[in-house]
């Protein structure tokens, strides 16, 4: 993540933001990393951890790059309870909320919050142009519901932008268990129950003008839509915030123009449980409709990285694995490996650090990864 690989491609102000930010980002990892490994502050879970470390935290992790002293976070170490060994001490006394993701087999992963999901979409708002997200507007959130963070996180959205927030019941453990299962009958008749609730709220007149989906659910949801001889705009959505792998160029400029019509915008993101919410750079024609995402540094940080070296950035523009590092006061995680790969993509003006585009299941794990409702 050196600036001098791109040195000499961007501007002078560009390259001054992009090392501010870098400063910004090696302060932020040295208070990040002292506060989970304080006894008086820290998280069981980090302090247990300390005593097997071959290195102290609070003296070595002096940048984001001396993260890579820690060995890959082990997805097993999120599966399981005591779910508060995840708390930090100096929060013990407040109130807790317990995020999930997985859990189609197997236990789960748990990531704990209290107020995590909320600055995230906070921080996002900001990017949500309001003449598509008009204050004051109602949401729809036709995604998943039950114990993800995603619901709550949107519904806060909506709240802090002044709207109130319409939701349906989704479970997407149900979706994939009827896909592995090859109950398409079955699958039909539940996306069918979905898309249903999501058309009784929309004609009941409640002046929904902004929408969360999925790209699957919005494909599904324009479809019915049309069989009524109406469309997504002519429902009165202005603005529609989505999210998943589907997300490909060829989809996203079918989506603008054959299910929106052109008249609606659409903002693609990547995010999940651990990291909250990666933004996208405007996605148009003149780029090919390419989509890059940037984490929400500093508070979270997404590297493109050798599949055989983890430690290791790729080139820009070559393909590596996406690694994953939050960095808040309530959730510590350095160095987890997602599911996906992608390609590195340089700083810009918005976002002076690096992003991905081209998301898609890692290809070592493509045939077990079973896409549901995203």
């Amino acid at each position: 993540m050196s600036t001098s690989e791109t040195a000499g491609s961007m501007s002078p102000d560009l390259e001054a933001r992009v090392r501010e930010a870098r400063d910004a980002l090696d302060a932020h990892t040295v208070e990040i990393v002292q506060w989970h490994f304080n006894p008086e502050t820290g998280c069981p879970f980090w302090l247990q951890k300390a005593a097997e470390l071959k290195f102290d935290p609070r003296k070595e992790i002096e940048c984001f790059d001396d993260l890579n002293k820690f060995e890959p976070f082990q997805d097993e170490w999120l599966r399981g309870g005591p779910v508060r060994r995840w708390v930090p001490k100096a929060y013990a006394d407040r109130p807790i909320y317990v995020f999930e993701t997985g859990g189609t087999t197997g236990v789960p992963k748990s990531r704990v919050a209290m107020d995590d999901f909320r600055t995230d979409y906070e921080l996002f708002s900001a990017t949500l142009p309001d003449e598509s997200f008009p204050p004051g507007s109602n949401w729809l959130m036709l995604g998943p519901s039950g114990p993800r963070r995603l619901r709550l996180a949107v519904e806060h959205l909506c709240q802090f932008r002044g709207g109130v927030c319409f939701c349906v019941d989704l479970d997407p453990r149900w979706v994939i268990k009827l896909i592995k299962k090859g109950w398409l009958e079955h699958l039909e008749a539940y996306k069918k129950h979905v898309i249903d609730q999501a058309l009784t709220v929309l004609g009941a007149g409640h002046d929904i003008r902004c929408l969360f989906t999925t790209p699957k659910l919005l494909e599904s949801l324009a479809l019915a839509l049309e069989d009524r001889d109406s469309s997504i705009a002519d429902a009165g959505i202005t603005g529609i915030f989505s999210g998943g792998t589907e997300f490909t160029p060829q989809w996203t400029r079918f989506a603008m123009e054959e299910l929106l019509d052109e008249r609606v915008y659409m903002t693609p993101t990547y995010g999940n449980t651990l990291m909250g919410l990666a933004c996208s750079k405007p996605v148009t024609p003149n780029d090919g409709y390419k989509i890059a995402y940037y984490a929400p540094q500093p508070r979270a940080v997404i590297e493109v990285v050798d599949i055989d070296d983890y430690s290791q950035a790729v080139g820009y523009g070559e393909t590596g694995r996406v690694k994953l590092t939050t960095l808040t006061k309530e959730f510590f995680v350095p160095g987890f490996m997602e599911r996906d790969e992608g390609e590195r993509e340089p700083p810009y003006e918005k976002y002076p650090w690096d992003g991905v585009s081209g998301v898609r299941p890692f290809r070592e794990m493509a045939e077990a990864t079973t896409v549901g409702v995203y």
